[in-house]
């Protein structure tokens, strides 16, 4: 404690540090983190700080931890810090830039402000078809708000708009994200079906279910958060899934398994294997977009809407759907634009929770074919392994913090884990 306040003191070889003691993201204690060299990660989301700087090396989180002046004198360690410092949840000196004021995602976010980082003066231009503020920050440059681009003259370089303007453009970022799928049965246009996309509909979701009677299609995880947020609020909750357990391709049927029991001693109601209809067609992905470039000059893609190379797959290209990975895109395209020849380099790290529990996921499980569990699902207390080729290629967990994080510090750095070691 300084001052009444906490701070984490970390020995580094013969060094002292004195840092932050919460992650920014969401107030973790780093205390209970895991430490490789000069860098911090997350117990809960995976987030990397460096000890030295406060910079961040791994997302989801958007701000800097504080670093405090350290000495030593006598085998005694004084740390001097100004009291205004102490009592900041997260410091955004570092980041060099005032951020943004628009409902863009976080691929985009996180592009425009290390192209600022970096140093780049010019003029940088944001077009959102939305209107809330999720970043409570002045602007950063220039954001054309609720202005829909609907068209690309890549010749040209110029982004055409739904309100019939245009917009010459050096360098392009897509980072559109993704939209839920809707249902495409009789009757889904009724009254009181909603898909839940954005704040108006989340707070009619749960004005209409409240006492009511409720039925969520979907166990995958915001199906699942819902049906655990409105587990004590609604009438009834019934979950529509076409697959026989809740997550079964993310975190696989027994991870799966122990949500559902979870949510079932909650009064919910399962109908697995039950399919309402079947869609196909085009997922709208912009393909293999290596380095966060496209096969277009001067465009770069970031976030839902790209599948990318995965070195946890051996560089099979994938679509992971995710608020850190979005953040890590967006980072490396704006790297790229300037030409710094920056690859992506990040180790997946998702999480839910379920009635204030939460399961923890780093990696890329895609494909695995076999399982490794440690601990007890009864008990809702594990950590599971998933193998790929001998190999574990993605782990999750429930109240075993920090082995999410540890394994996703042991990826990162190009380590295998062989199934062996894991068993």
């Amino acid at each position: 404690m300084v001052a009444g306040y906490p701070v984490l003191l970390v020995r580094n070889r013969k060094e002292f540090r004195a840092l932050g003691s919460k992650c920014p993201h969401y107030g973790a204690p780093l205390s209970k983190g895991v430490l490789r060299g000069e860098r911090l990660r997350c117990p809960w989301h995976g987030a990397c700080f460096n000890i030295r700087t406060g910079d961040i090396e791994e997302y989801p989180a958007l701000d800097c931890i504080s670093c405090f002046k350290v000495t030593v004198e006598d085998g005694k360690v004084f740390i001097t810090a100004k009291k205004k410092v102490l009592t900041l949840p997260a410091v955004t000196e570092h980041r060099q830039c005032p951020g943004l004021s628009s409902l863009v995602g976080v691929a985009a976010l996180v592009c425009a402000e290390t192209l600022r980082q970096e140093g780049f003066t010019g003029r940088i231009i944001m077009a959102t078809n939305e209107k809330h503020v999720p970043y409570d920050k002045s602007k950063l440059s220039k954001v054309l708000p609720r202005n829909k681009a609907v068209s690309v003259d890549f010749q040209k370089q110029k982004v055409h708009f739904v309100d019939g303007s245009s917009q010459k453009y050096h360098q392009l970022l897509i980072a559109t994200g993704s939209h839920s799928g809707f249902l495409k049965v009789p009757g889904a246009e009724l009254q009181n079906v909603y898909t839940l996309q954005t704040p108006e509909e989340s707070r009619k979701i749960l004005e209409l279910s409240t006492g009511k009677n409720l039925v969520i299609v979907g166990a995958s995880f915001i199906g699942m958060e819902v049906a655990a947020f409105l587990s004590d609020k609604a009438g009834t909750i019934s979950v529509v899934e076409r697959e026989e357990f809740p997550y079964q391709h993310a975190l696989g049927p027994q991870v799966g398994g122990v949500a559902m029991k979870m949510l079932q001693n909650k009064g919910v109601k399962f109908h697995m294997k039950t399919e309402l209809c079947e869609l196909k067609g085009k997922d709208g992905k912009v393909s293999h977009a290596f380095h966060m470039q496209t096969n277009i000059p001067n465009v770069f893609a970031a976030g839902d809407v790209v599948t990318f190379p995965v070195a946890l797959l051996g560089g099979d290209s994938s679509s992971i759907r995710h608020q850190q990975v979005a953040e890590a895109h967006g980072h490396c395209a704006a790297l790229n634009m300037l030409k710094r020849g920056k690859e992506l380099h990040t180790v997946p790290y998702f999480w839910t929770t379920l009635l204030g529990k939460s399961i923890r996921y780093a990696g890329c499980g895609k494909g695995y074919t076999d399982t490794v569990v440690k601990g007890s699902l009864e008990q809702q207390k594990f950590l599971i392994f998933y193998i790929r080729d001998g190999h574990v290629t993605a782990a999750a967990s429930l109240n075993c913090d920090p082995m999410v994080s540890l394994i996703a510090e042991v990826l990162y750095l190009g380590k295998q884990i062989s199934k062996e070691e894991a068993e």
